[in-house]
């Protein structure tokens, strides 16, 4: 197939399971079609046992298109910017000390706890040893929230306005935090296995000042990048003052494409450039002088790229089970199992230590730390950066399909059971 037809089908399937999803099952919407397209690759997989072509012709599609690459380098920057043009500005600022601790302290904290477990617990079940620094590549793969699954869901959760900007704030900028921390991680490990450089000029050296410049370029170069481009947007939309209002949309597209493209030659994190870019750009919590500056054409066709975008996301996550349904054995659902437990523990423990020591000075909702816990959704970034681990001929192919497989478990239970509870446990 190729990319016309690639899109063409893809559309086509979130137009039918969305108006499946609202007659018939009536879930939210990012569960309800994450569900009918796994149902739907589960019952291919089932009759390719009978009829092998139906599973042939299903897997030339799936690998008709590369998941990683268009997440990471297409829909990605689009989600996030279309994401943070919805938050209250003035209520993120004032929440802005632990949304920061939460983004990057628990992010970290988390990404340790799950490698160190990982690293004790897996060997046990596979009787085979993992290096702890692919541990640690899977720790800050699966601890960042993700904040496609995340916005949608405290949308519509009924939580208090303080609560749902800690959510959203935290899931929006602690995945860009968890993108470089993977990326950091992902160079340590290309050192050890001594790997050469794109120059060919020996193996990359990693001490701990280059690790922190890695990390410092990456954060501050995307978080800086991102105020820039969204200044400057934010003033042409306030000089176009809704006159020409295709060519706001115009506008915010290009900041969106080119913003993207430059943190990528650059080397900083394109997704916390979009992220402050949508904040500047967006008009919750402005002045009424100030927030008209930005059209409301300009919002309601971000809201359906969102809404599209989102649609077609989370049928590719579903349709994806069939990238590991070889993996379906007795150990590696059982490692799927105790991985999402160590990274619910992980979550728990991240979240905990912050809000515990922020209570102090700070007053936060009851059980904050619970609803932080179980509605801290892991997403399509998570598969992705797992899938981008088959580019690298170093890492051993069976450490590739544990990280995998054990990836999609947890994002499939995130998505499935605590995105379909988590309701239930606001209520009570």
């Amino acid at each position: 197939m190729n990319t016309l037809e690639l899109i063409t089908f893809l559309i086509f399937l979130a137009a039918a399971f969305t108006l499946i999803n609202i007659t018939v099952l009536k879930l939210p919407s990012t569960i309800g079609l994450m569900f009918i397209a796994l149902m739907m690759s589960i019952t291919i997989l089932v009759l390719g046992r009978f009829f092998p072509s139906i599973t042939e012709v299903a897997e030339h599609i799936i690998e008709g298109f590369d998941f990683e690459e268009v997440l990471m380098d297409v829909m990605l920057n689009f989600l996030l910017f279309a994401g943070a043009l919805s938050i209250n500005l003035t209520k993120l600022m004032e929440e802005r000390l632990p949304i920061f601790i939460l983004a990057i302290g628990s992010t970290l904290m988390s990404t340790f706890i799950v490698g160190f477990l990982v690293f004790y617990i897996f060997p046990l079940i596979t009787g085979t040893p993992i290096d702890l620094i692919y541990c640690l590549l899977f720790g800050a793969l699966i601890s960042p929230t993700d904040p496609i699954a995340v916005l949608a869901l405290v949308k519509k959760a009924g939580l208090s306005k303080k609560l749902e900007i800690k959510i959203a704030g935290e899931s929006l900028f602690n995945d860009g935090v968890g993108v470089v921390v993977f990326l950091t991680i992902l160079s340590i490990a290309k050192a050890q296995a001594g790997v050469h450089d794109s120059g060919g000029h020996g193996s990359v050296e990693i001490t701990t000042g280059s690790v922190v410049l890695l990390f410092g370029k990456e954060v501050i170069g995307g978080l800086g990048l991102g105020a820039l481009f969204g200044f400057a947007g934010f003033k042409l939309l306030d000089f176009i003052d809704n006159d020409h209002v295709e060519l706001e949309v115009l506008i915010t597209l290009t900041l969106v494409m080119v913003g993207g493209r430059l943190a990528e030659l650059l080397h900083v994190s394109a997704p916390l450039a979009m992220v402050v870019m949508g904040l500047f750009i967006g008009n919750e919590g402005r002045d009424e002088k100030l927030a008209n500056a930005t059209g409301e054409y300009v919002f309601k066709f971000w809201h359906l790229l969102d809404e599209a975008l989102n649609a077609i996301l989370f049928i590719l996550i579903g349709l994806e089970i069939m990238v590991i349904a070889d993996s379906f054995v007795t150990n590696n659902l059982i490692i799927g199992g105790i991985g999402i437990v160590i990274v619910l523990i992980a979550r728990f423990i991240g979240v905990s230590i912050p809000v515990t020591i922020l209570s102090i000075f700070r007053t936060f909702e009851p059980k904050t730390i619970q609803i932080l816990t179980w509605g801290g959704l892991r997403g399509g970034i998570s598969v992705a950066l797992a899938l981008s681990l088959s580019n690298f001929a170093w890492i051993d192919a069976s450490v590739k399909e544990t990280i995998l497989f054990t990836t999609y478990c947890v994002v499939v239970f995130s998505i499935l059971v605590q995105g379909l509870t988590i309701g239930a446990l606001l209520k009570k």
